[in-house]
């Protein structure tokens, strides 16, 4: 397949190649527990069970945390390094990640394994629930098993995904739940382990992900990995946390929101609620909150997909100073991920009983109250949830790291925890404080709406720095050129807008400009008269089959004239200049054409040519200048051997034509900018 170049290629089909694998991965990393939560929910486990695994899903989300942490990092910082050229320094970004995520695996299994009850205490496991705390501590003991594949496997995905191949990162994720998704029903029904099966299942998915995604170094695209890349670089470890962190407390965020609701759950739980009269009891609100945690895991998956598809095309075209390539990539994903937050919102509040049943048939009417009014009122605020998620992976993806950092951490942490427990406190009722959710969204929206305005502005202020510095500098090279002699002749098609070409160049450059100029100083010094010099300077009569000019004197004095105004730096148009001034070594001659359509707006507009016969008067003229070249000079006028550059004036339009002509100058009297 052919590669696409991030600096050039159309954004949407590059969002789409990139975002649409990521986007699948994501969800596919999510499933992995949602899976699990729909086969235990159908099983004798039931309710019981599926509390159980919201008590555990967080310190699974936490791993996942460090993985995105240590990956999205890694990539990130791989892409800027390959957008500013340093090659070097983009392998040590994957390598140093690959040695952090083996780590950082490792000390989470231990943690988990040496900690089990102290990690169940802590995201609202309740001993006194006997069954639900028994379910926890057995799937909590087995997931700690396979926590360094799990790691691993989705740590490399960005570095995969960044290198151009996130097709491979999504098929070894895909590869991973596929696995979990067969094993599940074989190991939760067929042996009868209930949630042990369940979490037997998961990690050998988890290993298949791990070893897809290892095998993927050795045909690696852009990068290499080497034992110097391996070794830990405190500088580059430091970027690799920094780019990260965002990512990381985007998953984090959802630990602390799970594990204040689950504990508050469990204290405020037995309380009657004043609106209905009714106590919802515990476990089964934690296993309602479980779902739509999940639930809204999966639609931020998708966002997070969307604005991660898009990090590489960011990161690379920040590196390389593209300034615009950025901003319209910011847009496309904004705008894809409103219409998910859309679709999200309206599936919550119509059809959230449809949701619920996926995850097991309850038939406890408090389950399917709290269910519903959790899911109406806990996301109903999903719409502006996206855009926050988006806009903190875009603020990472450009480098702004604090900004990212904190807008991370507003919705979740730093509006939603503290709403949550005050709602809760006051009103010590578990329906009530869902609306924490809300509060917590509107006010990170406003958070993210100030954070990615002012980027934006930032972004604007950089590209007009560059702007002006590239004029700056093209100045000083041209200030540098026209320190030698330079003469630049102009050869051109009648209706090409040479005239209007030549004159804008002349001005640009400061240079004294020639064209009909000429034929006022040969009449003055030759003593023709003007109008004589205008009717005869390029014509031709017929003598049998042989054409003659007019007056061959005439052109000796035009050469002349053209010979003396060479003597300083100048433009000169038409009237074989580029001939007579062919042994002048500060000469550089441009010739200039165009399609016969637009000489012929051209002519119509600018020389009063009628539209009927338009064409037919320039060909004649071009025939006749053609004509007069060849008795002179004896070579081909349209012969671009001829000359040192020539431009189609309508392909690259007038400014862009004068640019072209500026550059050439500058390469061709090798003149270096600065």
């Amino acid at each position: 397949m052919k590669e696409l170049d991030l600096g050039k290629e159309k954004i949407g089909k590059l969002l789409v190649r990139f975002s649409v694998p990521c986007v699948i991965s994501m969800l596919v990393a999510a499933l992995y527990n949602i899976v699990d939560q729909i086969f235990i929910g159908w099983s004798p486990a039931g309710t019981a069970g599926n509390a159980a695994t919201n008590i555990v899903y967080p310190f699974t989300v936490v791993a996942l945390a460090f993985a995105l942490l240590i990956g999205d990092g890694a990539a990130s910082l791989f892409s800027l390094s390959l957008g500013a050229k340093d090659k070097e320094k983009a392998d040590k970004s994957i390598g140093n990640g690959v040695t952090l995520l083996a780590i950082l695996s490792i000390l989470l299994m231990i943690i988990g394994l040496l900690f089990q009850n102290q990690i169940l205490g802590i995201f609202g496991g309740n001993p006194k629930e006997v069954l639900c705390y028994q379910y926890a501590k057995d799937y909590l003991f087995i997931v700690c098993l396979g926590i360094p594949f799990y790691v691993i496997g989705q740590g490399l995905n960005g570095s995969i995904r960044a290198d151009g191949s996130p097709k491979y990162a999504m098929i070894a994720t895909i590869a991973g739940a596929i696995c979990n998704i067969i094993l599940d029903p074989v190991f939760i029904f067929v042996f009868g382990m209930e949630v042990k099966g369940a979490a037997i299942a998961t990690i050998i998915g988890q290993i298949l992900t791990f070893v897809i995604s290892v095998l993927y170094f050795r045909k690696s695209k852009l990068f290499k990995i080497t034992k110097g890349s391996l070794k830990l670089e405190k500088n580059i470890n430091k970027r690799i946390l920094s780019l990260g962190l965002a990512s990381f407390i985007t998953q984090i965020s959802i630990v602390a929101i799970i594990s204040v609701a689950n504990n508050l759950i469990a204290k405020y739980g037995y309380m009657t609620v004043a609106s209905t009269g009714k106590i919802f009891g515990a476990v089964e609100p934690l296993a309602v909150v479980g779902i739509c945690m999940k639930v809204f895991g999966i639609v931020v998956s998708i966002v997070i997909g969307v604005a991660l598809g898009g990090q590489p095309i960011v990161g690379y075209n920040m590196g390389a100073g593209n300034v615009q390539r950025v901003k319209e990539t910011c847009k496309k994903i904004m705008f894809v991920n409103f219409i998910v937050g859309v679709i999200a919102f309206l599936l919550f509040e119509l059809c959230p009983n449809y949701i619920i049943s996926i995850f097991g048939k309850s038939t406890s009417v408090e389950y399917q109250e709290f269910a519903k009014l959790c899911l109406n009122i806990f996301l109903g605020g999903i719409v502006l949830t996206c855009l926050i998620k988006s806009t903190s992976i875009f603020l990472q993806s450009v480098g702004s790291s604090f900004k990212s950092t904190l807008l991370a951490l507003s919705r979740d942490v730093i509006f939603f925890v503290p709403a949550i427990v005050i709602i809760a406190m006051v009103s010590q009722n578990i329906v009530t404080m869902l609306w924490s959710a809300v509060v917590a969204d509107v006010l990170a929206f406003i958070l993210a709406a100030l954070l990615l305005c002012s980027e934006l502005k930032k972004l604007e202020s950089l590209s007009q720095e560059d702007e002006e510095k590239v004029i700056e500098e093209d100045n000083i090279s041209i200030n540098s050129v026209l320190k030698k002699k330079v003469v630049i002749t102009i050869s051109r098609e009648y209706g090409s807008g040479g005239h209007f070409v030549g004159k804008m160049l002349s001005e640009k450059l400061g240079l004294k400009f020639y064209d009909k100029e000429i034929i006022d100083l040969t009449a003055k010094e030759y003593g023709y008269s003007k109008k004589y010099v205008e009717e005869n300077e390029e014509k031709q009569i017929l003598d049998g089959n042989i054409y003659y000019i007019q007056d061959d004197k005439l052109f000796a004095a035009e050469s002349d004239i053209i010979r003396n105004l060479s003597k300083e730096s100048c433009v000169i148009v038409g009237r074989c200049a580029d001939y007579v001034l062919k042994d002048n070594s500060s000469v550089i001659s441009v010739f200039l054409y165009s399609d016969d359509e637009n000489k012929v707006k051209r002519a119509v507009k600018y020389y009063g040519l009628s539209k009927d016969s338009a064409l037919k008067e320039i060909n004649k003229i071009n025939k006749e200048r053609a004509k007069h070249y060849k008795f002179y000079t004896n070579r081909e006028w349209k012969d671009f051997n001829n000359y040192d550059l020539c431009l189609n004036v309508d392909a690259l339009g007038i400014d862009n034509t004068v640019k072209m002509i500026e550059k050439f100058i500058i390469e061709k009297n090798d003149v270096k900018k600065d």
